[in-house]
């Protein structure tokens, strides 16, 4: 009996720590609120730059107005 509890709290214990997690919504990344220091990856030379010196164009981000003009 002692055995079977065991197995049982073990199972659990897994189920909780690795299975059972908060649902992430398809926008998880831009429902976060980004600091002025935050970094952001530039969509055009995946160099990385600060949010508030970054330009930001439908949705991504870009280091410089050369960056954002070949994205397009």
């Amino acid at each position: 009996m002692l055995k079977l509890l065991l197995v049982i709290a073990v199972v659990w214990g897994v189920y909780h720590y690795f299975i059972k997690k908060k649902p992430l919504s398809s926008s998880h990344r831009d429902s976060q609120a980004l600091e002025d220091n935050d970094m952001v990856q530039c969509s055009t030379c995946k160099i990385y730059v600060e949010v508030n010196e970054a330009i930001l164009s439908n949705g991504k981000y870009y280091c410089s107005k050369e960056c954002l003009r070949n994205a397009k």
